[in-house]
């Protein structure tokens, strides 16, 4: 047997953990001593200055209202950006216990997560929309590519904007993008520290210490460990630790530097998912409305402890530089590297073989892959304000060069080959076969897997620049404008025992918005906007199945090799209310993708379909009172599948016998979901709390054949102030042990979601 993967120690988690507990115990301390000799001192004496933000020696509650997003393409508050944007601040992150981006984005409805497998790398795959946005996240506004499981340990907020903006971006972004805005750097010192114990042996510990050590200059350092297992899965455990150390120059001053460095690594035992169901027992039986199947337990396991493994790693480094001319032009430039890393075998439930409804019994097929995916990024933007013929402009403009590489291969699992896995070769077949109802996780595997080098590596070179503006035509009117122009090469070798083959592209296109904003009172705004983004060929760049791929010159396959366009048309109002403590949002829209890549006759693929989401979404978020906050949402997605050519066999000839899609609701899009989540002081030191999540039943598949079925899930929380210094919070999520499922992949299995999970946190704050 021969297994090369990413080499993690074993106990890194808790030496981390040791190391966090040492910082948190020889820096609180020190606090400790100064936090009792300043009791005696004036009120006035215990703050600290962060430049705009004071640290008063306690932990005090912050909005869940935002008023501005991070990034300066935002030209104007939100309240008057004409587009839907929803902002997760920290607090709404401390109050739910998030610890992932799938966490967090639980209380955003319209936004939902997809499955992965081998193909579609394992990690964050989520769908805003009804649109996949898996190559669509970036941190502190520059692309993070390479598929992985996003920690929050290190981030201050994520900014999530609905509609199609690669004028903001660049290629992609067909629903939406997601941007997370990292901690960096403050003036002052203060340190906050938590320790969390839960149900199913969770264990995380993070640390977040900042250290100003010259008047213009400070350190900032997060770290975290965590471990546990999850609850009503069985076998399945996750174990990673992560350091984010960060310094900035010229804090305060004309000319800004930040150093910034992020490293996670991450060693689990995945979740192979539950397969889905047949309403028959033939051999010959196809899915018509099915959902998954656990075979009357939803604790069932049916990976192999023996086998399955899932390795990780991160590794990001930035130098940010910024400089302000004057009050009203900056310029800022961002240089990063990233290398991200995966590594995994791990068992596929597989239905494809209708083991599942004749025998009762389930293939462990093994879905394998290793990949590293290399991001170099320099974008440099220039922003300001000016006034022209009378008229306030607040602008943004830039260029970007990036060069992404994705190497992916796998393993060659023997045996992993269609098996009839009948009753009397479960615990007989070495691993391959378990019992649908009764699978056991210990089995013995006597297979081999073998480092195949066999793979693809992919380069994509991006070449772009963009403008953005926000012309105050007069106090009750603006008008927003923005436009990009990217020029994109990707590149495919692949190396097969056939032989090699080349596959490329070069794309240039525009994107552009436009939206204008009308005014009726200063804490509010009715806007129109117009938005369009761009999907080219090959645009994932290797981290995921093409939508829209690349095609080997000589190959039987023939496409249009252009970019899928996507149009979005949205009518909404903002409001501030209860003394702008209070922000609402409503709005109405039509995206539309117009010219996706679809098959219109055997072999050839065309630039010809069209796919359709009508929505609504509402949104609160802020302060009804000093003491009762809110952070809610409304998303209605009406999808379809306007022209979604014909139906393909593998080979990409016509299937003929297929039904069509054809008006069918696109995947992983709910008609309705909904969060809330709220928060009240009922006293000065405890505050109590709650969410409500509900989410409409979603397809899998475009031809609507399997399904998970809609779902409400309910959180409690409640927070104690035990001393100025000392928090103590209990959350209980999903408090019901509501079994869901929370991703749906196409064909063979969709996940189960985390039964009933208490986690209690005890937060130090110096």
């Amino acid at each position: 047997m021969s297994r090369q993967r990413i080499k993690i120690p074993a106990n890194s988690p808790r030496l981390l953990a040791s190391a966090i507990g040492v910082a948190l115990t020889a820096t609180s301390a020190n606090q400790m001593a100064q936090a009792a000799e300043s009791t005696e001192k004036p009120a006035q004496g215990n703050s600290i200055s962060l430049g705009a933000t004071t640290v008063t020696g306690e932990q005090t509650q912050q909005s869940y209202q935002t008023e501005k997003a991070s990034s300066q393409k935002y030209t104007a508050p939100l309240v008057d950006t004409p587009r839907s944007v929803t902002v997760i601040p920290q607090q709404v992150l401390q109050d739910t216990a998030a610890t992932s981006l799938q966490d967090a984005l639980r209380t955003v409805p319209g936004v939902t997560f997809g499955a992965g497998e081998g193909g579609n790398p394992q990690g964050d795959r989520p769908f805003i929309r009804g649109f996949d946005a898996q190559g669509d996240t970036y941190l502190d506004g520059v692309r993070d590519a390479g598929g992985q499981t996003r920690e929050i340990f290190d981030i201050e907020s994520i900014e999530v904007s609905k509609g199609p903006n690669s004028s903001f971006g660049g290629r992609g972004s067909a629903g939406g993008s997601l941007n997370l805005v990292s901690k960096t750097p403050k003036l002052g010192d203060f340190l906050n520290g938590g320790f969390t114990y839960g149900s199913d042996q969770t264990r995380r510990y993070t640390v977040d210490i900042n250290r100003q050590f010259l008047d213009t200059a400070a350190f900032r350092l997060n770290l975290m460990s965590h471990e546990q297992n999850v609850a009503g899965r069985d076998s399945v455990n996750y174990d990673r630790w992560g350091i984010a150390p960060s310094l900035t120059f010229g804090l305060g001053t004309d000319t800004r530097l930040n150093l910034s460095y992020y490293h996670l690594k991450s060693d689990d035992l995945p979740d192979s998912g539950i397969p889905y169901g047949y309403g028959s027992a033939s051999k010959t039986a196809a899915h018509v409305h099915d959902k998954p199947d656990d075979g009357g337990n939803s604790n069932n396991f049916y990976g192999l402890k023996d086998r399955d493994f899932r390795k990780t790693r991160v590794d990001i480094s930035t130098i940010t530089f910024e400089h302000d001319f004057n009050d009203s032009m900056t310029v800022k430039n961002t240089f990063r590297h990233g290398n991200t890393g995966q590594d995994y075998i791990l068992t596929q439930p597989d239905d494809s073989q209708h083991n599942v409804n004749q025998y009762g019994t389930v293939w462990r097929r093994a879905n394998t892959r290793v990949s590293t995916t290399q991001t170099t990024t320099n974008q440099t933007d220039l922003y300001g304000n000016f006034n022209l013929a009378g008229f306030k402009n607040t602008y943004s403009t830039g260029v970007e060069f990036t060069r992404e590489e994705t190497r992916a291969s796998g393993y060659t699992v023997t045996p992993n080959s269609n098996p009839n896995c009948t009753p009397d070769k479960v615990g007989n077949s070495g691993g391959q076969c378990t019992s649908l109802s009764h699978p056991n996780p210990s089995d013995e595997w006597t297979g081999t897997e073998a480092r195949n080098y066999y793979g693809t590596n992919t380069v994509g070179v991006t070449k772009a620049a963009y403008v953005f503006d926000t012309l105050e035509l007069d106090p009750q009117w603006l008008l927003n404008a923005g436009l990009r122009y990217d020029q994109f090469d990707t590149t495919a070798n692949t190396n097969a025992a056939a032989g090699r083959t080349k596959a490329k592209n070069d794309s240039n296109f525009f994107n552009w918005q436009t939206g204008l904003v009308w005014k009726p009172l200063d804490n509010g705004s009715v806007y129109l906007s117009y938005a369009t983004s761009a999907t080219p060929p090959g645009g994932i760049v290797g981290e995921g199945v093409e939508g829209n791929g690349l095609v080997t010159p000589g190959s039987i396959i023939t496409s249009d090799l252009k970019p899928e366009e996507t149009v979005n048309y949205e009518l909404g109002t903002k409001w501030d209310v209860f003394q702008d403590r209070l922000s609402l949002t409503a709005a109405v829209f039509r995206t539309e993708k117009k010219n996706t890549r679809v098959l219109t006759d055997s072999y050839t693929y065309e630039n010809a379909g069209k796919s359709r989401v009508d929505g609504i979404e509402l949104s609160a978020s802020g302060k009804i009172t000093d003491k009762w906050q809110v952070f809610a949402g409304y998303s209605y997605l009406k999808s379809e599948l306007v022209d979604p050519g014909m139906k393909a066999n593998r080979n990409g000839s016509v299937n003929t016998a297929a039904v069509s899609d054809k008006g069918n609701e696109m995947p992983n899009t709910p008609k309705n979901s909904f969060s809330l989540w709220t928060t009240y002081e009922v006293m000065p030191k405890l505050t109590i709390g709650g969410g409500a999540f509900y989410v409409d039943a979603v397809y899998g598949d475009t031809a609507n054949t399997v399904y998970v079925p809609s779902y409400t899930r309910y959180d409690a929380m409640a927070s104690y102030k035990l001393t100025k210094n000392i928090d103590l919070q209990l959350n209980v999520q999903n408090l019901t042990d509501k079994t869901y499922y929370d991703k749906a992949y196409a064909a063979h299995f969709a996940n189960q979601a985390a039964g009933r999970t208490a986690l209690l946190t005890t937060s130090f704050h110096f």
